[in-house]
């Protein structure tokens, strides 16, 4: 495992695997089409998406580990006052590890899926650019 790779593993927390797994198996219906539609099998500009992914104490609903993308879709669940909070806080500490994080509720995927779509791409596209600021620098 390289260097660059093993930073980005750091972060990947063992204790939820199960957890997660659980998740992956009882997907939302959001969840479902987003993965079957734009992020399985490398159909996102060729990145690899992983669902239910286990980072620090949290799950994302999708990472993408090359990038350092999190994208999380939120249902009904998280319309209460204190689920906002908890996401912000959640997407706080994400963004300080190197994460973008990027947040869409059900309705986006499920009712405009093109611009869900076109949020994720231009986000690679963002991160690709940087990427490739870095390298030249």
């Amino acid at each position: 495992m390289n260097k660059n790779e093993n930073h980005k593993n750091r972060y990947y927390n063992k204790s939820l695997k199960k957890y997660a797994s659980g998740l992956r198996k009882s997907m939302t219906k959001s969840e479902s089409c987003l993965w079957k539609y734009v992020l399985s099998a490398g159909q996102m500009k060729g990145y690899t998406f992983n669902r239910q992914r286990p980072v620090l104490n949290y799950i994302a609903d999708f990472m993408c580990k090359e990038l350092m993308i999190i994208i999380e879709l939120d249902g009904i669940t998280h319309h209460s006052e204190n689920a906002i909070k908890n996401d912000g806080k959640k997407d706080e500490n994400l963004r300080r590890i190197g994460f973008s994080v990027l947040r869409f509720s059900d309705n986006d995927v499920l009712n405009h899926l093109k611009m869900v779509v076109e949020t994720i791409e231009n986000c690679i596209e963002l991160k690709e650019k940087d990427r490739l600021y870095k390298i030249k620098k």
